[in-house]
């Protein structure tokens, strides 16, 4: 793709549409912008731009468009597909100032807030009256829901409960062409026109810039029952997953980590849990409701499915410190990861029921390509984050050999019925393995939408297709 650079007079537009103080060139800020947390992959934008309405958006956008500059939206840069990297330079348009929740709509079970919201923010917001927002990412005390909406994220609570686009009614959007649209309405049901509101959730940033998100929201589970499942065999720990949800019985979370991933946290944080040299992998499984006496039944279903499954003592965690420990543990995992070992994390998912086999054919694509992974995630999503670890790998071997090895992974996935991300998203660093779950004419029908909303192509280009 040829685009323009941003030239002085570009500048000069650009900080007499956001403010001179909005504006960011200084080496700092070009080099804060210039990655997320993919990786190790860097990209300098030319301009750095934060704009406070739709109307400036807009105008940045429709100046971005007559002169054919790229522009990168970026949430808080937690992103771990690349998907806010400034792969072309040219402009980022960071969302920070987007910061409001604008109103909590009790009457309705619905929230009105602006991209820039901390996910954990706004779910302790409506907590405070009675109300729930479910999706959980691990990065939740920092990313944005924007950058949730973009990637449809999910977290811990979606095997229950779903992920963000299962809570999103309505958007305004600023296309890349300038115009300023409202994607759906803010009514449970709509059966009106294509479903313009679900296809920007997940878009990655491509086809459109959210300025204002309205959420459905549910009551709040005021209990929850915590438990910790070892096994000596992590394929076991797998196998019992879909036994649970057959029982009849759906947690509110259910997690998979398997002993290298805990090795690895433990090392990074300080938690307090003893586990047996034989123990291969745990699942973390929570129960919510309002009943306390309900949930303890559910965990007893859930103990007699996990003993048939061979599994070890079961940890029941009896106060609120020790649930935060367990959840601490699973959630500080990828961190560990990146902070000690260069890596590259894939975000595979199945069928819950092939989780067993998708665990065994990565272990034995791994002895085949020489690498070492480190398993863990959502295991009642089928969803399983695979972190592979460069070790001893030379790199030509890292660089040459491992792409086969993790194009062998997606082969996998899509023939137990899975595809290649569950909620990291394609961005930059996946889109050479799109053909493996598309067709030729499936991509096309994609790339369709995209010339459709972005004819220029000058909105978050290079990202999704190749």
């Amino acid at each position: 793709m040829n685009y323009n650079k941003v030239t002085p007079n570009i500048i000069s537009q650009l900080e007499s549409i956001a403010g001179k103080e909005n504006v960011y060139l200084d080496e700092e800020h070009l080099k804060q912008y210039s990655h997320d947390e993919t990786e190790d992959l860097k990209f300098y934008p030319e301009v750095i731009v934060k704009p406070r309405t739709s109307k400036e958006i807009s105008e940045l956008l429709i100046l971005a468009n007559r002169e054919n500059i790229p522009v990168t939206p970026r949430g808080a840069g937690t992103g771990l597909s690349g998907g806010a990297l400034p792969v072309f330079g040219g402009i980022i348009i960071a969302m920070e100032r987007f910061n409001s929740i604008l109103s909590i709509d009790e009457r309705n079970l619905q929230a009105t807030v602006e991209p820039g919201v901390i996910n954990q923010v706004f779910q302790e917001a409506v907590i405070a009256k009675g109300l729930f927002y479910p999706p959980d990412p691990a990065s939740k005390g920092s990313c944005f829901l924007g950058g949730n909406l973009a990637e449809n994220a999910g977290g811990p609570k979606a095997v229950k409960y779903g992920v963000t686009k299962d809570y999103v009614l309505n958007l305004e959007v600023v296309l890349p062409t300038g115009e300023i649209i409202m994607t759906g309405a803010n009514v449970l049901k709509n059966a009106t026109g294509y479903n313009l509101t679900q296809l920007i959730v997940g878009s990655e940033g491509t086809l459109g810039i959210i300025t204002k998100i309205v959420f459905r929201l549910l009551p709040y589970p005021s209990q929850t029952l915590l438990m910790l499942v070892p096994f000596a065999s992590a394929a076991k720990a797998c196998e019992a997953v879909s036994a649970v949800f057959v029982a009849g019985i759906t947690p509110s979370a259910m997690e998979f980590m398997e002993r290298d991933a805990i090795d690895w946290v433990l090392k990074f944080v300080e938690v307090n849990i003893e586990i047996k040299d034989t123990i291969q992998a745990h699942l973390l499984i929570e129960v919510d409701g309002n009943d306390a006496d309900v949930l303890m039944k559910d965990c007893e279903k859930i103990s007699e499915v996990m003993y048939r499954f061979g599994c070890d003592e079961i940890l029941l965690a009896e106060t609120a410190a020790q649930k935060e420990n367990l959840w601490k543990m699973r959630r500080r995992v990828a961190e560990a990861v990146r902070s000690h070992a260069v890596y590259k994390e894939e975000d595979t998912v199945v069928p819950r029921a092939e989780l067993a086999k998708l665990l065994t054919g990565i272990k034995e694509i791994g002895k085949k390509y020489g690498f070492r992974s480190v398993c863990y995630g959502h295991a009642g999503d089928g969803n399983l984050h695979v972190n592979i670890i460069k070790e001893q790998l030379s790199d030509e071997e890292w660089n040459t050999k491992l792409p086969l090895g993790i194009r062998e992974i997606f082969e996998l996935c899509v023939s137990l019925g899975g595809t290649i991300s569950g909620e990291h998203g394609i961005g930059w660093v996946q889109k050479g393995y799109m053909d493996i779950p598309f067709s030729e004419k499936e991509i096309s029908l994609q790339k369709g939408i995209k010339s459709l909303f972005d004819p220029n192509h000058i909105l978050n280009p290079g990202k999704i297709f190749v």
